[in-house]
C-alpha cells in the first residue's frame, strides 16, 4: 500500500514477488487475464497479483467489489496473493478490503504482511521513496486488522529500524 500516487508500490510489489522460487507461478490480473478462476488455478504453488484495488479502472488490473471478493475466497494455503492500493495504513488498507469491497474477515486474514510506501518531497516529483513501514497480520475481525510492526522507516535518522517490541520475538 501507498500513499500518496508515484510512491513506488508497482515497483516494490514486482521486485517481492520476483523473489519467488522460479517454478512458484505468477498470474496478474489483466496482465494474464481477466477469468478469476483460470487465474486462481494457474496460480496454484505461486502467486496471483492483483495490480491495485481501486473503484477507478485507472488502467488494467484495477479491481473492486465483487472480483476481488473471488479472488481473496479463491486463495488457498497453496497460493499467495499479492495486492497493492492506496491507504495511509493498515487499518485504512483493511477497510477499502473489507468495508470498501465486502471480502469477509476470514478471507481478509489471509494477508500476513503489510509493507506500507511512501514518497518523500512532491508527490508528483517525489525526491526519494522509502518502504515507511512493514506490518505482520495475525488476523482481521469487523475488518480491523490485528498487527505487529516489525520495521519502519526512521525520518530523523534516515534509516530503517526494528521498534523495541518487534525484536527478540
Amino acid at each position: 500500500m501507498a500513499v500518496p500516487r508515484l510512491a513506488g508500490k508497482s515497483t516494490v510489489l514486482h521486485a517481492m514477488v520476483s523473489e519467488r522460487p522460479r517454478k512458484a507461478p505468477l498470474r496478474t490480473v489483466a496482465e494474464d487475464g481477466d477469468d478469476i478462476d483460470k487465474l486462481l488455478a494457474d496460480a496454484r504453488g505461486g502467486y496471483i497479483v492483483i495490480p491495485e484495488i481501486s473503484r477507478g479502472a485507472h488502467a488494467p488490473g484495477y479491481i473492486w467489489g465483487a472480483p476481488v471478493r473471488r479472488i481473496f475466497r479463491g486463495i488457498g494455503a497453496d497460493t499467495s496473493l499479492a495486492v497493492a492500493l492506496h491507504a495511509p495504513g493498515p487499518e485504512e488498507a483493511f477497510d477499502i478490503i473489507c468495508r470498501g469491497c465486502a471480502v469477509p474477515d476470514a478471507d481478509a486474514s489471509k494477508i500476513s504482511l503489510v509493507v506500507y510506501l511512501r514518497s518523500l518531497g512532491h508527490w508528483e516529483e517525489p525526491t526519494r521513496r522509502v518502504v515507511d513501514a512493514v506490518h505482520e497480520i495475525s488476523g482481521v475481525r469487523e475488518g480491523r486488522p490485528t498487527t505487529r510492526p516489525l520495521f519502519h522507516w526512521d525520518d530523523a535518522n534516515d534509516r530503517f529500524v526494528t521498534p523495541p517490541r518487534a525484536r527478540g520475538r
